[in-house]
């Protein structure tokens, strides 16, 4: 969001309201208190609804939510409740008897921005496209899972975001949006230079909805993050993102995870990648690819010098000793790449005690001989001196140092240890002081 700004008196037409009749149960009476001005002048103990200190109000909330809070209140037909405008920056707010009601409720759900689960429908998502299309300075993010959207609030969303290019992430996983929506959605994505994080899980896009949204996503060039997983569109929907992967050079990120894809169709995506420069990211979880599709994936990172792979999922496709000897070749071209999948039980025996040391413990007992602290190990691997790193350059880093023998199962299990974030290896939290 945007800069903060102070916090308007209240209107006139707010205080009018409170005494106005509520003529049927479609009007929620939701109740509006005093002006900040008149709490301001009350002493802390004759406020009986809240212990929070409301000098300074102007702190408490920012432009967008409020506006929005608003909006959503008129539209849905509530009055909108003083004390949830005056404290919605708060990381708890008491709202017991304030007779809200459902649309009430359904205003400030609005407001907070992530408000998946709320059954908005489109009535919601009328309300939320108005406000995106009128203020295009306040929110860069918004979680709209769960909301019961359809094609037309697909519509909606896609109209307000051709024009609204500060949203940077949209979450609108587990709705309905179904084939139609996919055009609405590839018609946004080929004008949008803003997006950069796009989840469309559990939607039934299906076959025509994909290949409508790669459509706009051929031409697209800042969306990173894609999330199409659960959208059964199979084969042909992953034929249509080959070709987006052949011409697109920002994305990072790709789920395409249980949407039937065969080997068939990993063939089309694989050779793609055999030209891709940028995808991090690639997961293919619960789909049904044998070991022969997961060889041809992971022989096209080796044909491509370029390939910045650092994470694939195909951790349910059961591979053989081949498959892992192929995978060390490709590694060693590629150090910064992991690949997650599932080994045969004679495969697991055979790997030596040597494979699963604790690798914080390798590189400990390193440190200590060395008389350097775990940490000073830790930032020798990063040229900036910095305590985090990408994930890729992080793992790339350990399996070409030659301190500490540690081979890609430990790394990626030091990875966990360390708690990766958000594509970001952090090991700041390391204090261990010199022997």
């Amino acid at each position: 969001m945007d800069n903060d700004e102070p916090l308007e008196p209240e209107t006139k037409d707010e205080s009018d309201s409170v005494s106005a009749p509520q003529s049927s149960d479609e009007t929620l009476y939701c109740e509006a208190e005093a002006s900040v001005a008149a709490e301001k002048e009350k002493p802390a103990q004759e406020s009986s609804e809240t212990d929070l200190e409301i000098e300074d109000t102007e702190k408490f909330f920012t432009t967008g939510q409020k506006e929005l809070y608003l909006e959503a209140c008129k539209l849905v037909g509530v009055v909108p409740v003083s004390y949830f405008i005056r404290n919605m920056e708060e990381s708890y707010v008491n709202l017991n008897h304030h007779g809200l009601g459902p649309n009430g409720t359904k205003a400030i759900a609005i407001a907070l921005v992530n408000i998946s689960d709320n059954d908005l429908g489109l009535e919601g998502a009328r309300i939320l496209s108005e406000f995106l299309q009128n203020n295009t300075s306040s929110l860069f993010s918004l979680q709209l899972s769960g909301n019961n959207f359809k094609k037309e609030s697909a519509e909606l969303f896609c109209q307000a975001l051709s024009n609204n290019y500060r949203i940077k992430s949209l979450d609108l996983s587990h709705n309905q949006f179904c084939d139609k929506a996919g055009e609405y959605l590839g018609q946004m994505l080929a004008i949008n230079v803003g997006l950069q994080s796009l989840d469309l899980s559990w939607n039934h896009l299906y076959i025509r909805g994909v290949v409508a949204l790669c459509n706009g996503l051929r031409s697209n060039v800042s969306l990173k993050k894609l999330d199409l997983s659960m959208n059964s569109f199979g084969n042909e929907g992953a034929a249509a993102l080959g070709e987006v992967l052949r011409l697109n050079s920002y994305l990072t990120y790709l789920d395409l995870s249980s949407n039937n894809i065969t080997n068939d169709g990993l063939s089309k995506i694989s050779r793609a990648l055999e030209l891709n420069e940028s995808l991090k990211v690639l997961k293919l979880f619960l789909n049904p690819i044998s070991m022969d599709g997961a060889v041809l994936l992971i022989l096209s990172i080796k044909r491509n010098p370029k390939s910045k792979m650092e994470d694939i999922d195909i951790s349910n496709v059961l591979v053989s000793e081949q498959f892992v000897k192929i995978l060390d070749g490709v590694c060693a071209i590629h150090p910064q790449l992991d690949v997650l999948y599932k080994s045969v039980q004679a495969l697991s025996a055979k790997k030596t005690p040597f494979t699963w040391t604790n690798p914080v413990k390798l590189i400990q007992s390193y440190a200590d001989q060395n008389k350097i602290s775990i940490l000073d190990f830790f930032r020798s691997l990063n040229p900036s001196g910095e305590l985090m790193m990408p994930v890729g350059e992080f793992r790339k880093a350990m399996i070409q140092q030659n301190k500490v023998p540690i081979n890609r199962y430990q790394v990626r299990e030091l990875i966990k240890k360390l708690g990766e974030k958000t594509g970001m290896v952090d090991f700041s939290f390391l204090t261990m002081t010199r022997s």
